[in-house]
């Protein structure tokens, strides 16, 4: 069989030949995914090594003393072994309880708690337990119950006494409470690792928005000073266009031409005002001295005014508004007017840089305004200026009935067809140069008008919504640095306020079984040998001198007696002891020892 044949042999009967990659799950898309899959299993594959190594290493360091102490019997000590490796085990997932497996163990060998088998086991465990919980609150109820429990044991368990419960809460907070503290902060100093590398990051995050936030508002300033241009600019050529329409001596096709460029100075006049809308939409100005503009106002009016524009300037100094405030304001008008007049007539281009652009930019707006919605009006600029202020006021009257229409906007004065955003910026930039604006509606026609200091400062910019003051991050740190600053005086205060507790707390002990193992003189005096046991147990004290060992300096005890008491004379260590010995259930012998210590 020919190569052809094979070939037609693989292909489906009755179906198209196969695509290149059509045996394969959704082709390069699948081997990404598996790839993917491949590393993300490799990389859980580790990390469960690794901690089923450290999970190893823990059991042995807690095993270890297992086959090699003998202190307690040899049944716990196999019992304890799995024990101890479900610990380890658990040691990540349920902390507490693995804790408590030596806690127990321990317990049950002895109600003291310390052993040599098991104190390792329950300090690593305690350590983990601080090092790998959140909530402290389960911790110490833990140990508040163990320390319960103990007590439980030492008063009703044979042989045992208060003594052994305080060597069970030494253990505790040695064995369990330190190392617990130091696990909190071992774990409080990962948080502030991490806060730390957070904070960078978030940081470096905050940069990139700063970055970009300032490249959007530089942007809404470049809209801005293209709007006022340009706005300005393309207003002008259609009162140009409009007055060559109606110019005599001009045939209709070129007054047709000159509609049609009057028409289409208005619509890009209109698209440029969309396309800054756009621009400048969710951005803000920047706080910054703007340049000083190298247009004067009354360049601007002039140039305004070779382009056809019916537009006059009257520029009042120091005293003509003086009079004129005196005249047209009644009492507070007269009091102003009387200080205007004591300065000298300001040079216009002596005003600082930001009243400078301020002024030019109201005066350009008001202008371009008006000859967009009002063409063929006349206009008035009145600047009044004084030593310590500047006053502008731009007005214009009613449309000609000769004027051409002016598109939908005709015969409406003012900006009350547009959007308003350009006198909103106005209103934002004389605010920010300290002085106040307004724009109104007149009987015939549109006015803005601005009262600008000279001596004003700037205000300041406003603080953007949810700013605190503290940044968010920087709290954390702080908060963070808060945690492992306490966790350290924790580690440190805690065992030595409970160490002088319990010290002061064993030391009131001493003193009331001290006390309340003196035996009265006249009752030893009234026992009598061969009394019985009954009879004498209720009349000693509740305590012994000490049930652990003889006194220094006692005599051995007689000979065939079942055990022998001893009885403090006095509250004093070192007073002399009442023996009484007991045989067959009868006081068999009394007398009086020394209790001195034998150092030779």
């Amino acid at each position: 069989m020919n190569s052809s044949a094979r070939a037609r042999t693989r292909r489906p009967a009755g179906g198209p030949a196969a695509e290149p990659g059509a045996g394969r799950p959704d082709g390069v898309h699948g081997r990404f995914r598996d790839r993917l899959k491949g590393r993300l299993g490799e990389g859980l594959r580790r990390r469960r090594v690794r901690e089923a190594l450290a999970d190893l290493a823990l059991f042995l360091f807690m095993a270890y003393p297992l086959p090699f102490l003998t202190d307690v019997p040899v049944w716990l000590r196999v019992v304890a072994a799995p024990l101890l490796a479900a610990a380890a085990a658990m040691s990540r997932r349920a902390p507490l309880a693995a804790a408590t497996v030596p806690a127990v163990l321990g317990l049950t060998a002895t109600p003291e708690l310390f052993t040599s088998t098991f104190a390792p086991s329950l300090v690593a465990l305690s350590f983990l337990l601080g090092r790998r919980t959140q909530d402290v609150r389960p911790s110490l109820v833990a140990a508040a119950l163990l320390c319960a429990a103990g007590l439980v044991l030492a008063l009703t368990l044979p042989g045992a006494d208060l003594w052994a419960w305080f060597t069970l809460v030494s253990t505790v907070l040695f064995a369990a409470v330190l190392p617990w503290l130091l696990g909190r902060f071992r774990r409080q100093q990962y948080e502030l690792h991490s806060a730390g590398w957070e904070l960078a990051a978030r940081m470096e995050r905050e940069q990139q928005l700063v970055a970009e936030r300032t490249r959007l508002r530089e942007r809404s300033r470049i809209a801005g000073d293209m709007h006022d241009s340009l706005g300005h600019d393309l207003s002008l050529i259609a009162v140009r266009a409009a007055a060559l329409q109606v110019s005599p001596g001009v045939d209709a096709d070129a007054s047709a031409s000159a509609a049609e460029l009057r028409q289409a100075a208005a619509d890009a006049t209109e698209r440029l005002r969309q396309i800054i809308g756009l621009l400048r939409q969710d951005t803000t100005e920047l706080h910054q001295e703007p340049p000083t503009v190298s247009e004067t106002v009354p360049d601007l009016v002039a140039r305004t005014a070779a382009s056809g524009v019916d537009i006059c300037l009257r520029h009042h100094t120091a005293q003509e508004a003086t009079e004129e405030e005196a005249a047209g304001e009644a009492g507070a008008g007269k009091a102003g007017a009387g200080k205007a007049g004591e300065g000298a007539e300001s040079d216009p281009s002596r005003l600082p840089p930001l009243v400078d652009r301020a002024l030019h930019r109201v005066v350009q707006e008001a202008i371009t305004n008006a000859t967009k919605h009002a063409p063929g009006s006349a206009i008035t600029v009145e600047l009044r200026q004084r030593s310590t202020a500047v006053d502008v006021t731009v007005r214009n009257g009613a449309i000609p009935e000769a004027a051409p229409a002016a598109g939908a906007d005709a015969g409406r004065p003012g900006p009350g067809g547009g959007s308003g955003t350009g006198l909103i910026s106005l209103d934002e930039r004389v605010r920010q140069a300290g002085g106040t604006f307004r724009a109104h509606r007149t009987d015939d026609g549109f006015e803005v008008t601005a009262h600008l200091p000279l001596t004003a400062e700037p205000l300041p910019p406003a603080a953007p919504e949810g700013d605190t003051g503290i940044s968010r991050s920087r709290e954390e740190l702080a908060q963070a640095r808060r945690r492992v600053r306490r966790g350290m005086v924790n580690a440190l205060w805690i065992p030595v306020a409970a160490t002088a507790a319990l010290a002061v707390l064993m030391y009131g002990f001493q003193l009331y079984t001290s006390h309340q193992s003196v035996l009265p003189q006249h009752t030893f005096e009234q026992l009598r040998t061969g009394d019985a046991e009954t009879s004498v147990t209720p009349r000693l004290p509740s305590y012994e001198f000490d049930e652990e060992s003889r006194p220094y300096g006692a005599p051995p005890d007689p000979p065939h007696t079942d055990e022998c008491r001893f009885y403090r004379t006095a509250t004093f260590d070192n007073s002399p002891l009442y023996r009484l010995c007991f045989a067959d259930g009868r006081l068999s012998h009394k007398d009086r020892v020394t209790n001195e210590r034998d150092d030779g």
